[in-house]
């Protein structure tokens, strides 16, 4: 039975990639599902919706083929995410039955909420220590103590206190970009060109020597 349309669902005839704005929207309010109905095209998008997705937000969706009798139909679901979530530059929020631009001093409130993030400390809602490679996490353990960086009694301790303790876990218990980088294997799932460049500095943060 279809579901009735309200705040967090929303029924579409077909695709349209004006509907990454709703994405965005929920993603910035209180999360949602966006229904889609398609032609012979479905597995294509499948396959398109969430690299779309990803490449301009920089968030994952979950996107399911459903079947009702013989007609298929996209369900796409979205979380709420702890930071402001932009498309294309702007801002979009979903209120009641609409969806709206955040700008001016609206936009300036929201953005303050979330002052103090740096690019890799930015969560991933929808990544779990789970997730994250062993063998990466055993090579790390074994290097920290190796070098002194960490005792062995400080490594022998569950992933997720782990991660924790690395500051790789935000306030409201989701991993960060930079777990993310270190340990997961396939970063560019996440971020699109995503990549680590490790330099050595000499005196100062400026003086880059290779």
């Amino acid at each position: 039975m279809k579901e009735k349309e309200h705040q967090c669902i929303e029924w579409k005839e077909s695709w349209q990639d004006e509907y990454l704005k709703w994405i965005c929207g929920y993603a910035n309010a209180y999360g949602g599902t966006i229904y889609i109905g398609t032609d012979d095209n479905a597995k294509d998008l499948l396959e398109r919706i969430p690299n779309k997705i990803t490449d301009t937000m920089g968030i994952i969706a979950d996107v399911n083929l459903l079947y009702k009798g013989e007609l298929e139909y996209l369900q796409i679901i979205v979380d709420k995410y702890p930071s402001l979530i932009s498309f294309r530059g702007k801002y979009y929020y979903r209120s009641g039955s609409t969806m709206r631009e955040i700008t001016g001093k609206e936009l300036e409130r929201t953005l303050l909420k979330t002052q103090g993030r740096t690019w890799d400390g930015v969560p991933l809602p929808k990544l779990s220590v789970n997730d994250l490679k062993q063998d990466a996490i055993q090579l790390f353990k074994e290097k920290a103590v190796k070098r002194g960086r960490l005792t062995k009694e400080e490594v022998s301790v569950e992933d997720a206190i782990l991660m924790d303790n690395l500051h790789l876990i935000d306030e409201d218990g989701y991993l960060i970009r930079a777990a993310m980088l270190a340990f997961y294997k396939d970063p560019e799932k996440w971020v699109t060109g995503s990549y680590i460049k490790i330099g050595y500095f000499g005196k100062s943060d400026s003086d880059l020597v290779y």
